[in-house]
């Protein structure tokens, strides 16, 4: 009888204990998953390492804003997300409530759900904000990283690292056996959490502190549809007297799955003892947060964290860089943690990629600092800043004076009273429930980073003053350094977003048919720099039109100006019109933002 052949070929086990790979990442979070990911899709060789048997085992991230579905957009994986998560119309009434069965005291329109925000939600990009808990995603991220080349090592735990002019030596621990090996890899990305090792051993600088409040998780599954599908919601803030830290219940009771599934984010005092929240305290928690005492509920787990304020002002040393959690900590609030870890990540696998096949100077990994360090520090501030807003909805109801849990009770029920003291009640939470969109709606926050490093080349120009809240609202625009806007382009067979020009595998020279001369200008620049690149000419006749005649009204240059793109779709540089040598403006453009100085 002949071998059984599985059709895999026999792979020799190494002999050295050393492993070698071009990128380690440690962690398989949103940043680790997403920067294994990006690095594959790209065909750099990297291992992606995790001390967990598996992927998330709690919710934690959910909102998944635009910026972050645009990444999976251009990765290929947009419609996996959208198969697991909760579509944007069920995102969006916020609501604010003395139990879910009880009396509400309003809802917001939240993540541009409501009639007012739509279009500029719409008009920003072609992916919308969805709800996919992180169960749901890392598991995509991390599937479709090992199939595109990823080495995914489950059990594996980061120990230490030494590194050197050429690389960096890892060791790490197989939890499985016990045994301890060095990886030797060019870069190591440490997407650690917030608790990371790699910041800590690199000695990143960090501004802010640890543990500020102390908060408690409780998932649990219970169908209350009857009270959900009429308000569909991914929040319900759930007020209470007497329950929680101060006095002052706060609950928040999140939607993980519509509507039987379950989170519950409670919190306690952690200068004190911790709670001890076994299945019976957690039932309480739920059923008086719920309103419904009787309610069946199974608790699926607890666990206690600590809210953070702390953000890192560099985020690497040498060949060692971080991401996500690991240098920017803060609170859920804004939905903003999952979303700009994949948006590190999306940064800097480009720029390692573009390092390590010779196309740029290392000096071009130093801009991932600098672009995003700002970033981790505003939405850091921002998350912050809304968790302690919550204090002007308590002062609208005025329990923040009150002493005694009948004394809430009373003033939350003067707001229906009429009377003066009810009428300024009622004029307050007006005010209250508007600063909330600072949380709910912040779009600028979300969209707005803008970039200045030595990758951009600056033309002089300043970005356009915001017209209205640069928090609340987000204003597209071609300055360098500034996002590629949206807009819908493409001929009578196929209709395109402005980003599919781009992909994260190149750089893009977007220009209009009286620039056609950037087509040549493009093509000799990339045989001369070794640096893929592609022109888009976009016009009547042409694969790509502009459908709409939008894009000539976003794009503030000439026809025959040009954008340059870059994989992550930042501006890097612009003409506003055709230069007499355009292929000389292109390679010195092109060069500075590589670190490649002057080339010719």
């Amino acid at each position: 009888m002949p071998a059984f052949d599985d059709g895999q070929k026999d792979t020799e086990l190494p002999t050295s204990s050393v492993v070698e790979t071009d990128v380690l990442v440690v962690g398989s979070g949103p940043a680790g998953a997403a920067s294994a990911l990006l690095l594959s899709s790209l065909g750099v060789p990297n291992i992606m390492i995790t001390k967990y048997r598996w992927t998330a085992n709690t919710p934690r991230a959910h909102i998944t804003n635009q910026r972050a579905m645009e990444i999976f957009r251009d990765v290929g994986i947009e419609d996996q997300v959208l198969a697991d998560a909760t579509p944007h119309h069920l995102v969006g009434d916020t609501v604010f409530c003395t139990s879910i069965a009880g009396e509400e005291i309003g809802r917001i329109h939240t993540w541009g759900t409501s009639a007012a925000r739509e279009a500029d939600y719409q008009l920003a990009s072609p992916s919308l904000i969805v709800d996919i808990p992180q169960t749901y995603l890392e598991p995509i991220l991390v599937r479709n990283a090992t199939s595109r080349g990823t080495q995914s090592r489950f059990s594996t735990e980061y120990l230490s690292h030494t590194q050197d002019e050429d690389g960096v030596d890892v060791q790490v621990l197989d939890r499985m056996t016990g045994t301890e090996y060095t990886i030797r890899a060019k870069y190591l990305i440490g997407a650690d959490g917030a608790r990371s090792k790699v910041a800590a051993d690199i000695d990143l600088p960090f501004e802010g502190a640890m543990d500020i409040a102390g908060s408690m998780n409780i998932t649990f599954k219970a169908d209350i549809s009857a009270y959900c599908d009429h308000r569909p919601s991914v929040l319900y803030w759930v007020i209470q007297p007497g329950s929680n830290v101060g006095g002052i219940g706060a609950g928040l009771v999140r939607m993980i799955r519509p509507w039987n599934e379950w989170l519950i984010v409670w919190g306690y005092d952690i200068n004190e003892e911790p709670p001890v929240v076994d299945d019976a305290a957690a039932t309480e928690i739920v059923r008086n947060l719920l309103g419904m005492p009787d309610l069946e509920v199974e608790i699926t787990g607890t666990s206690l964290w600590g809210n953070n304020e702390m953000y890192a002002t560099h985020l690497q040393s040498g060949r060692v860089f971080c991401a996500g959690d690991a240098v920017h900590r803060h609170p859920p609030s804004n939905g903003l943690g999952s979303n700009t870890s994949v948006q590190d990540a999306y940064n800097l696998a480009w720029k390692l990629a573009a390092v390590l096949r010779g196309q740029a100077n290392a000096s071009l990994l130093e801009t991932y600092s600098t672009e995003r360090a700002p970033v981790a520090e505003r939405i850091v501030k921002r998350a912050n800043r809304s968790s302690r807003e919550f204090v002007d909805l308590f002062v609208a109801l005025g329990v923040t004076d009150a002493e005694t849990e009948e004394e809430m009770v009373a003033a939350i029920e003067e707001r229906k009273a009429n009377t003066p003291e009810g009428a300024a009640k009622r004029a307050a939470l007006v005010k209250a429930m508007e600063l909330k969109n600072y949380e709910f709606n912040a779009h600028g926050v979300e969209l707005g980073q803008f970039y200045t490093s030595a990758a951009i080349v600056p033309d002089g120009t300043a970005r356009p003053e915001p017209t209205r809240d640069p928090d609340l609202y987000y204003e597209a625009s071609t300055v360098p350094g500034s996002h590629l806007p949206h807009a819908w382009v493409g001929d009578n067979k196929a209709k395109h977003a402005m980003m599919d020009l781009a992909p994260y595998d190149r750089f893009t020279l977007i220009s209009g048919i009286a620039g056609e001369a950037w087509e040549d200008a493009a093509r000799q620049v990339s045989d001369e720099l070794g640096v893929p690149m592609e022109a888009v000419i976009i016009g009547p006749g042409r694969p790509v039109t502009d459908l709409y005649y939008d894009w000539s009204k976003l794009r503030e240059v000439e026809e025959s100006g040009a954008l340059l793109v870059r994989p992550d779709k930042h501006i890097a540089w612009r003409a506003h019109s055709l230069p007499a040598d355009p292929r000389s403006e292109l390679r010195t453009a092109l060069s500075q933002v590589l670190g490649r100085g002057s080339v010719r």
